[in-house]
């Protein structure tokens, strides 16, 4: 292998079901965050349906990418940061079954965006309140199962950055490589 060439790790489907069962339960959280400010929408619960379906046995198809790209559309079109990142939680919670089996540090934004941005999102909502985003990070972080790690281990880690998103997802990052993970979860 030469130095500067794409590195890979193996992946497969049943790793990425796990997955896309964790970011669901972490991007669900932030729901009532964007349906209080944008009630009329239901492109976010529905990308969250979508990937429900997949990691529940449902084939990785167009649709599943179509209902990501609805729910970042919906971000986008929220008017309130709160209502935006809890959409973009659920945005790259169904795109997390399309994660790369690249060992690239932007990869993990399909592992870790999903919490991260429903705990902005909760934050937000709270007038900056950080306990908000604090239970959402430990929640995420003792439901995070063997094969969620696994996949987050073969990636690099992250740095914390300078926004408020990439502390969280440091944080996040940070726990979940220090965790030790029972087979369940837990």
């Amino acid at each position: 292998m030469n130095a500067g060439e794409p590195q890979y790790f193996p992946l497969t489907m049943e790793s990425l079901r796990a997955l896309g069962n964790w970011c669901a339960g972490c991007a669900e959280v932030a729901l009532p965050v964007f349906e209080k400010h944008v009630a009329l929408d239901d492109r976010p619960r529905a990308a969250i349906a979508g990937i429900r379906v997949f990691a529940a046995g449902g084939k990785r198809t167009a649709q599943l990418r179509t209902l990501a790209l609805g729910a970042f559309s919906a971000a986008r079109e929220a008017g309130s940061p709160p209502a935006a990142a809890a959409a973009r939680a659920a945005g790259l919670a169904a795109s997390s079954a399309y994660t790369h089996p690249l060992v690239d540090v932007e990869q993990t934004k399909h592992i870790l965006g999903p919490a991260a941005y429903a705990a902005l999102a909760l934050e937000l909502d709270h007038a900056g309140d950080t306990r908000m985003s604090d239970e959402v990070v430990s929640r995420a972080v003792e439901q995070v199962t063997v094969d969620v790690r696994d996949v987050l281990l073969h990636m690099p880690g992250r740095q914390p950055g300078q926004s408020r998103l990439d502390r969280l997802m440091y944080a996040l990052d940070t726990a979940i490589r220090n965790r030790t993970v029972g087979p369940d979860g837990g």
